[in-house]
């Protein structure tokens, strides 16, 4: 098992990864019934693509002998309706070092290598911006 989901009540679950017993909440919307007072579950993949964008990117700047540190990723979901379902994602990768454009292009086909990215359903426009000083 990966993790374990409690219903708290109120639209709120309690996220448990398992491994580490770490804890998130998740929240229904503001624009679905909900408080918004936390992710949602659509925020959470939203916020997983540019968390695993920025992983593979991770792996691949310690295998090239360079760190990612204090790199930032901005994301933006944007919701569709009938059938309720997320139809854009645009995530910005604001980096605070600038490499030659070898390096770039590997990090940012590392980037489009990520699991989650792969997992999404090719309906889900992806809009990937790599801002580089």
């Amino acid at each position: 098992m990966t993790s374990s989901i409690i219903y708290e009540g109120q639209l709120r679950s309690r996220c448990t990864h398992l491994q580490s017993q770490r804890s998130i909440l998740n929240d229904a919307p503001l624009d679905n019934h909900g408080k918004g007072q936390s992710f949602s579950p659509t925020d959470l993949v939203a916020t997983a693509l540019g968390s695993c964008m920025l992983t593979i990117m991770g792996i691949k700047a310690e295998s090239l002998g360079i760190s990612l540190e204090g790199t930032k990723v901005e994301v933006k979901k944007t919701m569709g309706d009938a059938p309720r379902r997320i139809v854009q994602i645009d995530i910005w990768l604001h980096f605070l070092q600038s490499w030659d454009s070898k390096t770039r292009t590997l990090l940012e086909r590392a980037a489009a290598t990520c699991p989650v990215h792969r997992s999404l359903h090719p309906d889900i426009q992806k809009n990937i911006h790599f801002g580089w000083p």
